[in-house]
């Protein structure tokens, strides 16, 4: 019987469960789908666990339904304002000269002993390549001769209790097992090529709560990190702008909404009608105040790219991702920012129940079963270290050998 897998992307804005399994010629077959409001999260942080709780388990209980498949382990995503990325160097002589699967243990090992608060737990420890006897660009060094052996990760933290508060609502859900995935290493599954990452790519996941980046260099993980700023953001400023409801100002985003003013007639008006009555609206307002805070948030991109001196660096270019790159224009926006070609990533290869998960917003969830699929079926594989101070999150995640050349 095919291996399945169920993915829980927690979001600010939406709990999206997918169930799946493997389908023909690589692709991903899914076999259900739950999705529910998001409810106790404030940018990618539990702040109420009961309502956190109710969400979790409404999203996963829809997709039970609709696949007949109990979610007994789950991959859950994570993205906050409190995640940290770090590099780090490990060096171990190699006694025999010929270089084993215990010699990389011990170089990854070495790496993870670069200080980390008490207060902080590893979620991730990624290598990005390793290097035998000063020969770099080393990916696989098992079976090569040589006496010193050095790996470059790739770490990634956040504080020991949202760690704990995310983990205790997923199995209060009633989920068994978590493994816990950074965000935009998850949607990266499901949205980049293979070529991209060789190439040089950065991932871009714009949520509700939080925009969260992946650059990828020479088939590997080289930097990553998570911005405290999204979607929901930009109804915020709207409803400010506006003067609207939050509920309105969303509606107003999602059906008028562009990411530039280009193109967009100033005295365009816009009639909205609710409960509470019809309203009037210029359009050219609306897309300007979205303007501002996207440019905004590609500006701060930008600035993790020249910080991880990744600028320049990536012929592939940006993928946007996420529900914040349905906005119209976006592509453009972010391509004249940041200086490179930008396309908006979907899903890629799925077959079975794809009608309502083939949108950008839909991502993450589908990465997360792809990560299962990928990193169990591996026929070599390295461990990164979760954080073993409780038992769910003492399980050992697979390396992200799909990442490496």
């Amino acid at each position: 019987m095919p291996k399945t897998v169920a993915g829980v992307d927690v979001g600010t804005t939406k709990i999206c469960t997918v169930i799946g399994e493997p389908g023909n010629g690589g692709r991903l077959r899914i076999l259900g789908v739950g999705v529910t409001p998001s409810q106790g999260l404030r940018k990618g942080l539990v702040v109420d666990i009961d309502e956190a709780v109710q969400c979790i388990a409404g999203s996963i209980e829809k997709c039970q339904r609709v696949s007949g498949i109990a979610v007994e382990e789950a991959n859950v995503s994570i993205a906050n304002q409190d995640i940290t990325s770090d590099n780090s160097k490990g060096v171990v002589v190699v006694a025999s000269h010929e270089i084993a699967q215990q010699d990389i243990d011990r170089a990854m090992d070495q790496a993870r002993t670069v200080a980390i608060p008490s207060n902080r737990d590893v979620i991730h420890i990624i290598p990005r390549g390793f290097v035998v006897d000063g020969l770099h660009g080393v990916s696989n060094p098992v079976g090569m001769t040589g006496s010193r052996l050095e790996v470059e990760t790739h770490i990634v933290c956040a504080g020991s209790g949202t760690i704990q508060n995310l983990v205790k609502c997923v199995e209060r859900a009633g989920v068994g097992g978590v493994n816990l995935v950074l965000e935009p290493l998850a949607s990266a599954l499901a949205v980049l090529s293979e070529s991209e990452r060789e190439t040089g790519v950065v991932l871009i996941d714009l949520g509700g709560g939080t925009t969260d980046v992946a650059v990828f260099l020479g088939g590997s993980v080289w930097h990553t990190a998570v911005l405290p700023v999204g979607g929901s953001h930009i109804t915020n400023d709207l409803a400010i702008g506006l003067r609207a409801p939050y509920e309105t100002a969303e509606e107003l985003k999602v059906r008028f909404g562009r990411a530039t003013t280009e193109g967009v007639l100033t005295d365009e008006p816009i009639h909205l009608s609710s409960e509470n009555g019809a309203s009037n609206y210029r359009r050219a307002e609306l897309c300007t105040i979205i303007e501002a805070r996207v440019e905004e948030i590609f500006l701060m991109v930008k600035d993790v790219l020249r910080a991880s001196d990744a600028l320049g660096k990536l012929p592939a270019g940006a993928v946007i991702t996420g529900g914040t790159a349905q906005l119209e224009g976006i592509a453009d926006l972010a391509a004249a920012i940041l200086d490179m070609p930008v396309r908006v990533g979907v899903p890629l290869e799925l077959e079975g129940l794809v009608d309502t998960i083939t949108g950008p917003a839909y991502a993450n969830a589908v990465g997360l079963v792809r990560w299962g699929l990928t990193y169990s079926s591996a026929s070599t594989s390295f461990e990164t270290h979760a954080p073993r101070s409780h038992d769910n999150l003492g399980r050992a995640m697979h390396w992200l050998r799909s990442f490496l050349p």
